[in-house]
């Protein structure tokens, strides 16, 4: 006789005993973050829901300067099998804690893992079977994406900056969205990016048209800001070659996310909404 399981077809001549399905640890891969955390930056639980019985929570941390200007929120982990920008954000806070003075005009909001479910069965998807950077602003039932829309809502972001990996790219790139000044942030995202990996300058990147890693268009239903968002935030998707070494590729996405706090201001001192 024969018996399905989760791992596929298995002969079975005896009883089977059930297939435990080992899952990753998320307490393992956010200790580094919690530790790299100062104490001038607040943890801050969003949410919780259950899947399948089980307990979840989506959480922040914060860091607000004394004369805060700008508020942004820096996201990774919605596609549960892209830890680098998990990692990325680790090493970021590490970064920032070093470099008071770029951090001076900021609110910082940073979401280190926004799919916990997908990333302990190693999945893009959460374990409901959706990918929840298509949900957003659709009406979506997925808990992960309604607790961060509310919290969109709440925050009322200047700015957005999502983490991602591509494992169809050979180089890093991004998307561009929102205000007119977009574009001049990625730029130089892009080129500090570039000191530890390539840029991606091929003509068409993930089946959009590119101009040396800066693409114009998108995915509907990613994670940004409310439709007709006024006045118009900024809103970054930063996208390390997946296949790449997961050192190079932490390294990567920190510069790139670095050059956008330090022109940001500049930019806004000079052209504001351009």
């Amino acid at each position: 006789m024969s018996l399905l399981c989760p791992l596929g077809l298995v002969e079975a001549v005896a009883p089977v005993e059930p297939v435990v399905m080992s899952r990753r640890s998320v307490q393992s891969l956010l200790e580094p973050l919690a530790r790299a955390v100062p104490e001038t930056w607040e943890s801050v639980l969003v949410g919780e829901w259950s899947t399948e019985g089980e307990r979840y929570g989506l959480g922040k941390f914060v860091f607000r300067s004394s004369r805060t200007r700008f508020k942004l929120g820096i996201f990774a982990g919605i596609h549960g099998d892209e830890p680098a920008g998990v990692l990325a954000l680790c090493d970021l806070v590490r970064e920032l804690e070093a470099r008071p003075g770029w951090v001076s005009d900021y609110e910082l909001h940073v979401y280190p893992l926004l799919n916990p479910t997908g990333y302990e069965d190693g999945t893009r998807e959460s374990r409901s079977g959706r990918d929840l950077n298509r949900e957003f602003w659709r009406g979506s039932l997925e808990p992960e994406v309604a607790l961060m829309e509310g919290e969109i809502l709440r925050e009322k972001f200047d700015g957005y900056v999502a983490l991602h990996s591509d494992d169809t790219s050979d180089g890093v790139y991004g998307f561009v969205r929102g205000a007119t000044l977009t574009e001049h942030l990625l730029r130089p995202a892009l080129a500090a990016a570039e000191r530890a990996l390539p840029v991606n300058r091929g003509s068409l990147i993930d089946g959009f048209h590119a101009v040396e890693g800066l693409i114009r268009s998108g995915y509907p239903g990613i994670l940004g800001a409310p439709p007709g968002s006024k006045p118009q935030p900024f809103e970054i998707v930063l996208e390390s070659p997946a296949l790449a070494p997961l050192g190079m590729q932490r390294d990567a996405l920190v510069n790139g996310v670095l050059e956008i706090l330090r022109h940001y201001p500049q930019m806004m001192a000079f052209g504001g909404e351009l």
